[in-house]
Order: C-alpha cells, then structure tokens, then sequence
C-alpha cells in the first residue's frame, strides 16, 4: 500500500486548511483520484470541521490527514484528538459540511479514534 502522510499533521487554525488541500490534492491526482477537486473539497470540509468542533472546551492539537493507496480507491483519513462526535447547540456552521462529503466521497466512515478524538475516513475511485 502506497501512502502520503502530510509532516505530520495540519496545524488547528483555518489559515492552515489551503495549505493542506493543496497537497493532498496533489497527492491524489498522483495516486489517480478520478476526481481530485473533489477530494480536495471533500478534505478542505473534515479539516473544517475538525477545527470547528473537535476542540471545542480543550486545547487545540494538530489534525492527522493520510492518503492511502489501496487496488481501487483512494482513502483519506482526517484524525482529530478533540472530544469526539458530539452535538453543539452553538455551532457556527450550517450543518452542510457531512452532507457534502458524501456528495464528494465514494463512501465515508465516522469512528471514535483509539485514545479520544475521531477518524473521518473517506474513499474515493481511482481512473481505471
């Protein structure tokens, strides 16, 4: 399995979110992503929504994002070390960022990460 690991993680703060879909972006087309804008939107909305709401209540940590290269998909794995899924009655989205990476991704899995936070993994095709 091929894999891309950004050094080593995105820094908490949206001017950092550009950076990181530039390359993962990158990284994608490389690894033959048929949609490689859309990845980087799909990508750009977890790193959102890791900074706005995994740390709300602690201190900021940095955002994990790999890329894997697997026989037909690409698979992204944006980690946060946050507080896990919960609601927020305060939230400053619109409740659209889920929705739209599932518009964008082959398919999406939530799941708490071992030792607090969660693990947004997406797949996406490869060119034939």
């Amino acid at each position: 399995m091929r894999r891309c690991v950004l050094n080593p993680s995105v820094s908490p703060c949206a001017e950092a979110i550009g950076g990181a879909r530039r390359t993962v972006r990158s990284c994608a087309a490389k690894l033959g992503v048929v949609n490689p804008d859309g990845l980087a939107v799909a990508v750009s909305e977890a790193l959102t929504n890791a900074i706005l709401h995994a740390y709300v209540g602690l201190a900021p940590q940095d955002v994990d994002v790999r890329v894997d290269l697997t026989a037909d998909a690409v698979v992204v794995v944006v980690g946060d070390r946050g507080r896990g899924m919960q609601p927020r009655s305060d939230s400053p989205g619109i409740g659209l960022g889920l929705p739209l990476i599932a518009s964008l991704s082959q398919r999406f899995d939530v799941a708490a990460r071992p030792g607090g936070g969660t693990n947004l993994t997406l797949w996406f095709a490869r060119s034939a």
